[in-house]
């Protein structure tokens, strides 16, 4: 019978074998990709933020974050070179956020965080927030920072990171940060496709608000988006799935609209721009159906199609956990 790995006393995670105590206790967590199955952009509030109604949907595309106990000031590596590992990196600061939470005093230290990226940048698939919550989830059980804290560190270090500590289906609104857990989406194959240019949040939102001409938000789409949500309870019915960022983006990228019509005609049942952009996606009802429309969508000098799956909400928080 083989025995069960030693634990740390002090956050019960396995140790390595290593002789090294300042490496001793390691956290290994994932940080999944969404996307968004809807995004309306109801209006810009007074505080300059746009009141949104988003739907996310969780995929099965990960990074993954190891955390260690290192003594020395803290440290944030990346595979890809491309990866900001300061202070600009959400994971950063998810850490100093939740350091001082925990009630410690001056800057981070004694942890490391070595970030295997796998999830596209600026790309629409949340994989900085979702970062983000990951490094959450492990630092807020090492520092012992209970669910409420944990939650409002999410909200305070970005609109999305909420999201990631629930996973599944749910309906955001206002920055998307209030969030109402929906019936899971039926399960779901995705392929998506990426694009050789990124779009930054920024840029899609000016585009938005060049196109909408500065669109005041209304009470009265609150309303229907609050009515929403007090269906969260019911089965996600999807007529009006739309993302109301894909056409100004589009606009200065014409191939969001190509891969889109690429997509519904392989056989998609619905197929967007995922929050964003510049990320496209399209469900299919079985893995040979979306293996075929990718293989269909890989040509020369073309956008690399991956495929991927949804994930239920129960089947994220057990691949989530540590």
């Amino acid at each position: 019978m083989s025995r069960s790995a030693p634990t740390c006393s002090a956050c019960g995670f396995p140790r390595p074998p290593s002789p090294s105590r300042s490496m001793s206790c390691v956290m290994r967590v994932r940080a999944f990709a969404k996307i968004n199955l809807s995004l309306r952009v109801l209006g810009l509030r007074a505080d300059g933020y746009h009141e949104l109604q988003n739907v996310f949907q969780s995929i099965a595309l990960h990074d993954t974050l190891t955390i260690r106990a290192a003594r020395g000031p803290f440290r944030l590596t990346c595979d890809d070179p491309d990866c900001p590992s300061d202070d600009t990196n959400l994971i950063w600061r998810a850490a100093e956020r939740l350091w001082a939470v925990s009630g410690r005093r001056g800057s981070v230290r004694d942890i490391s965080v070595d970030l295997v990226k796998r999830i596209p940048r600026q790309a629409g698939l949340g994989g900085g927030s979702s970062d983000a919550a990951a490094a959450l989830r492990a630092l807020g059980r090492l520092w012992h920072v209970d669910e409420a804290r944990l939650r409002a560190t999410a909200a305070e270090v970005g609109a999305d990171v909420p999201f990631f500590l629930e996973g599944g289906t749910a309906l955001g609104l206002e920055r998307g940060d209030r969030l109402f857990p929906l019936i899971d989406y039926p399960a779901a194959w995705v392929v998506l496709v990426l694009p050789s240019f990124g779009v930054s949040t920024k840029e899609a939102f000016g585009w938005f608000d060049q196109m909408a001409g500065g669109r005041a938000f209304q009470a009265s789409r609150r309303r229907s988006a609050e009515r929403l949500a007090l269906r969260s309870g019911e089965s996600l019915a999807l007529p009006d799935l739309q993302n109301d960022l894909e056409a100004p983006v589009a606009a200065h990228h014409p191939q969001i609209v190509r891969l889109v019509r690429a997509l519904r005609k392989a056989g998609a049942s619905h197929a967007a721009m995922t929050g964003s952009g510049s990320a496209v996606f399209g469900l299919f009802s079985s893995r040979v159906a979306a293996a075929g429309a990718a293989g269909a969508l890989c040509r020369p000098a073309s956008p690399r199609p991956l495929v991927t799956r949804t994930i239920n909400r129960k089947r994220y928080r057990a691949l989530a956990r540590m």
